[in-house]
């Protein structure tokens, strides 16, 4: 790896991005490939919390053409790639096919579980923060392993995240993605295309990185786009 953990962080957070932890592969994890095309024997999971990258975004999505279909991925490719191209790493994102196992690195890299909303649940954040893609080096870090962090939803007893949603789109039976989709786009699911998905709102936790309802319309607008 050319240069440290820390140079890694101070040059994403220019663009509001953070590390938000990583690990050392085994044989066992059968690790993707590096920059140079050998295996890859680290990786660290890049994202954010709350709705700090969004005016960095904005900023760029101006001088961009809307012909774009999906320009946070976008955006978040190019900044992750130039950093993976200053410290000697190849950029993978969520997005990219064959998938990778992007929920299972995070869970292993900062010891979180899933909420009943699928969406992993952090101590300080909440449902508010997101992973935005990753830097996989061929060589070592060296890196604490993280302890499992206390589950917030463990301690939720009335689970207000599986309540609010006119359709219970969540329940113990997963997630009902015809329901939601339907439900956002008829003539009452305005709040949710305003102000995001109530279920997730209706949380508690990590309310100071609450992504403001621009940010979250936004999402909504890219999870169910209106058609006719």
């Amino acid at each position: 790896m050319s240069g440290s953990v820390e140079a890694i962080a101070a040059a994403l957070s220019a663009s509001g991005l953070i590390l938000r932890g990583g690990f050392n592969f085994t044989a066992a994890d059968a690790p993707p490939i590096g920059r140079s095309g050998a295996l890859a024997k680290s990786v660290l999971l890049v994202g954010q919390a709350g709705s700090a990258p969004w005016p960095h975004f904005l900023h760029w999505r101006e001088k961009q053409s809307r012909a774009i279909t999906d320009p946070l991925d976008t955006w978040s490719r190019q900044v992750i790639g130039a950093a993976a191209d200053i410290f000697g790493a190849r950029a993978v994102s969520p997005s990219d096919k064959p998938y990778l196992p992007f929920q299972q690195w995070a869970m292993r890299a900062e010891g979180l579980k899933p909420s009943p909303l699928g969406i992993l649940m952090h101590p300080q954040y909440g449902l508010w923060h997101a992973y935005r893609g990753a830097l996989l080096f061929e060589d070592e870090i060296h890196l604490e392993a993280p302890q499992a962090a206390i589950h917030l939803c463990d301690a939720c007893v009335g689970k207000p995240c599986m309540k609010a949603c006119p359709v219970d789109a969540y329940s113990e039976g997963g997630f009902a993605y015809q329901s939601c989709l339907a439900h956002v786009r008829g003539l009452k699911g305005e709040p949710c295309r305003s102000d995001g998905c109530l279920d997730r709102n209706a949380c508690p936790y990590g309310a100071a990185y609450r992504y403001p309802a621009e940010v979250q319309a936004f999402h909504m607008a890219s999870f169910a786009p209106m058609v006719g």
